[in-house]
């Protein structure tokens, strides 16, 4: 897995705006209680019924199933660091788990906030795509075990934000454009007062390095998931032509400091010898913006994501096969990164 991004990080072609998409569902089994309330027993009974289920689900072939107790710590943090698995459930001991599709799109955690947190993902705009996916996954389960359900209300929830129909759509944007014309803050703003969450790349708590931002719904009672996905997805788009018209301003008005911006990341990426995950991610950001505005070629948006993934932690010290030291870290995360970009060059 180390070796390879994972599925939300295919995207080639330089129209990365929108780097991936995610659909996400809470589900509980009816008659079990909910994974706060339950013991351990409770819990690692409900995970050994689960287990036959996830490996015999026509719509999620090849799955593997992987019980939190029996992880390393580091193991844990490369499935965080894929967005596989939450902060919350690395925590986690018996009764556990992660379910995951062999191609990383489909993933199951279980006995987290909820016995189910089903999740889709893909690069790019593909919300309505892993919509029907995840959907498919979600009916099997449930003519198996059947789910807490409410005719009044929808699904039933550990957190009341969630009941109804239980779903989180979100995308993760580069808005590099917005955040270099100043304009990111208003418009992140404006998201949040008509209901939606914005967030950094690793989720909540977590600041937007890389001018990378995740926004996803809140609402989700009184509407279907297909209205809840179609308004979404129009909220998306129209952020979308934000940031395309940020940048095109920063092209005619300010193209020198622009180019200027990405040819000083270029230099330092191609060649520090130390380098933090921070700063790191920062740099990136402004290669992945003169890759796709034609500044920058040799190197693909692929080779951008697999820095920023392999960089990890986690993946540093999964990959040497070793708890590594902040300087150490630093420093292989600096020769990987002068290794992968070793044929990039400047075109302006």
């Amino acid at each position: 897995m180390v070796r390879k991004p994972g599925s939300w990080l295919g995207m080639k072609k330089p129209t990365g705006i929108v780097i991936s998409s995610r659909i996400r569902l809470a589900r509980n089994i009816e008659g079990v209680a909910f994974p706060g309330w339950a013991g351990e027993q409770e819990r690692v009974q409900l995970l050994t019924r689960l287990k036959g289920c996830f490996t015999s689900l026509a719509s999620m072939p090849n799955t593997l199933v992987l019980e939190m107790a029996e992880l390393a710590e580091t193991d844990r943090d490369v499935l965080r660091e894929r967005h596989l698995i939450s902060q919350e459930l690395a925590e986690r001991g018996p009764g556990s788990a992660l379910a995951i599709s062999s191609d990383e799109q489909i993933a199951i955690m279980v006995n987290e906030e909820d016995h189910l947190r089903l999740q889709a993902i893909a690069p790019g705009m593909q919300l309505r795509d892993i919509w029907d996916k995840i959907n498919a996954v979600d009916s099997e389960i449930e003519d198996l075990f059947g789910y807490a359900f409410s005719p009044q209300l929808g699904y039933l929830t550990a957190c009341p934000s969630n009941v109804g129909t239980g779903l989180r759509a979100s995308v993760m944007m580069h808005l590099a454009g917005l955040r270099l014309t100043n304009e990111v803050e208003p418009v992140i703003n404006g998201l949040e007062k008509i209901g939606l969450t914005v967030r950094g790349l690793w989720g909540e708590g977590t600041e937007a390095y890389g001018n990378m931002f995740q926004v996803s719904n809140q609402q989700t009672l009184g509407h279907s998931e297909a209205q809840i996905i179609d308004a979404f997805i129009d909220l998306v788009t129209e952020v979308t032509e934000h940031e395309k018209n940020a940048r095109a301003r920063l092209a005619e008005s300010q193209r020198v400091n622009l180019i200027d911006w990405v040819a000083r990341a270029y230099g330092l990426l191609k060649n520090a010898r130390i380098m933090s995950s921070q700063e790191k991610a920062d740099l990136l950001s402004a290669l992945r913006l003169g890759i796709e505005m034609g500044y920058v070629g040799g190197v693909d948006i692929a080779d951008i994501n697999q820095i920023m993934l392999m960089g990890k932690t986690g993946h540093l010290q999964k990959s040497t096969g070793r708890v590594l030291g902040p300087e150490e870290r630093d420093t292989l995360r600096a020769r990987l990164t002068r290794n992968k970009l070793q044929n990039a060059k400047l075109l302006e």
